[in-house]
């Protein structure tokens, strides 16, 4: 019969391993800034202009325009 002791290094190495493994990201981003967000974009642009993706609340701090960019307007 096996001693616990002898799987013990083992465990240690797979959990460094499963630890470590999401703190050795991607490099680069997945997509490209200058590639459309969605496929209607090129429309909207040449209808109503581009859309800002930020504006600024009472402070003066950027926020993201999600209510502009996500409702039916």
């Amino acid at each position: 019969m096996k001693d616990r002791t002898d799987t013990l290094p083992s465990m240690r190495w797979i959990l460094l391993l499963l630890l470590a493994a999401p703190l050795c990201g991607c490099y680069r981003p997945l997509f490209d800034e200058k590639l459309p967000r969605h496929q209607y974009e090129q429309y909207d642009t040449a209808r109503e202009g581009s859309t800002p993706t930020e504006e600024y609340d009472l402070f003066g701090n950027p926020q993201p325009t999600l209510r502009a960019r996500l409702s039916d307007r």
